[in-house]
């Protein structure tokens, strides 16, 4: 439990409000690893970290277990979950190509000049990160750059799927962020999918969602095997 920060005890808050607050420092230490995959979480220890009671820890738990970032055994506690490569290739990137590829397509003619102002700002985020050798923040807002997108497509039920993968995508791109030589390439990766939208051809855009999701690398450790 050494990787979770400190936080001061919340007497006044609500149990809703302690449990997202718990949810929230647990998902940004499993997605930045330094939660590791295996860890043992237990309801005592972090509630003792966090300084609050063990209530809002439990059912903190149990939301990231909705959101596949742990898991939990009879008798054997919560473990963090990680992201494994043979995941990230057989699962996610396939589910993001299909579900991004119709979201993008929808979008492209619902999109207005506040819309594209707004994805502008996203990618010009991404180069103040990608300067600031920020690989958090990087990730944090690729991951906004392609919710805001499903968003605009109006499509609900995609919104809803990208919500359900999303805390298992974060913790793939906090992973990979870090692996670019030159991180200002991810802005430039993504001001292509804006030209994309643009353009207005629904087979080039298929082509540029596609080839932007299938960009990730492989760990060290994979790419030994």
């Amino acid at each position: 439990m050494s990787g979770l920060p400190a936080l001061p005890a919340l007497p006044s808050a609500s149990l809703a409000s302690r449990r997202e607050t718990v949810a929230d420092v647990l998902r940004e230490a499993i997605t930045s690893g330094r939660l590791q995959a295996g860890q043992k979480l237990t309801e005592s220890g972090v509630a003792e970290q966090l300084g609050t009671s063990r209530a809002p820890v439990r059912e903190a738990l149990r939301q990231l277990e909705q959101e596949g970032l742990v898991v939990s055994y009879p008798y054997r506690g919560t473990e963090v979950l990680g992201v494994s490569q043979e995941e990230i290739e057989n699962v996610l990137v396939p589910v993001r190509v299909s579900l991004e590829k119709f979201a993008f397509r929808k979008a492209m003619p619902r999109l207005t000049d506040a819309d594209y102002a707004h994805l502008q700002s996203l990618v010009r985020n991404m180069e103040e990160a990608a300067d600031a050798s920020d690989a958090a923040l990087l990730a944090d807002e690729d991951i906004r750059f392609h919710e805001a997108v499903v968003t605009l497509s109006g499509q609900q039920h995609c919104l809803q799927i990208w919500r359900s993968i999303q805390p298992r995508v974060r913790a793939y791109f906090r992973r990979d962020a870090s692996h670019y030589p030159d991180a200002t390439v991810v802005a430039g990766q993504h001001r292509e999918l804006i030209d994309a939208l643009r353009a207005g051809d629904e087979h080039a855009l298929d082509r540029t969602v596609t080839a932007h999701i299938q960009t990730h690398f492989r760990t060290t450790e994979d790419s030994s095997e």
